[in-house]
């Protein structure tokens, strides 16, 4: 989960922000991540570990309350700063339950954002991804400045690669990521594009 933000691309304007709550279908809704949220993103993550170890690097171990809170804290103050603006998926009635985690990362250059996502394993195949990812293309494009969102997944992780492909993004390239950081992914990246 530690990542560093590439400190070359220019942050968003102030005040130029995406919405803190995108509310989806079927009582699932998108916050901005929040310090208070440490407590249950690391019980998410935790839970989640088996599920999320093949294609993401961070999740080679649980981690502690006190690296929660630190990317809690990071993730808060990343979105002050116009880099990055990270979302915690909660079910309507269960506030202190997370079933998802999203991103818009500013990490792939001017006029562009990149979502990333992950939904916990027993509520994978709702459509949670996919809806969300719909809603935060829907608002990154709104946001003036940003012209292209990306979604970019490991070419053997299928059930990231079907959301874009739901979405009508488009296949731009695949791209040989070299060194390899996560047990299941093959190094060949899929980019997807959507464009305004």
């Amino acid at each position: 989960m530690n990542r560093t933000l590439d400190e070359t691309v220019p942050p968003l304007p102030a005040g130029v922000r995406p919405p803190e709550r995108l509310d989806l279908p079927g009582g699932v809704s998108l916050h901005r991540r929040a310090p208070a949220h440490a407590g249950p993103m690391n019980a998410a993550v935790t839970r989640n570990l088996e599920h999320l170890r093949p294609w993401m690097p961070w999740a080679g171990s649980a981690p502690t309350m006190e690296e929660s809170r630190e990317i809690a804290q990071s993730g808060w103050q990343a979105w002050a700063d116009g880099t990055d603006f990270l979302y915690v998926a909660g079910l309507e009635g269960e506030p202190d339950v997370i079933v998802g985690a999203f991103g818009l990362h500013g990490r792939i250059g001017p006029g562009a954002l990149e979502i990333g996502y992950w939904v916990d394993f027993d509520h994978t195949g709702r459509g949670i991804a996919t809806q969300a990812a719909a809603a935060l293309t829907t608002a990154a494009l709104e946001l003036p400045g940003i012209h292209r969102v990306e979604i970019r997944c490991d070419e053997s992780n299928a059930a990231s690669a079907a959301v874009p492909r739901r979405l009508d993004y488009r296949l731009d390239r695949i791209q040989q990521d070299a060194p390899i950081t996560a047990p299941s992914e093959t190094g060949r990246k899929l980019i997807w594009v959507k464009e305004a």
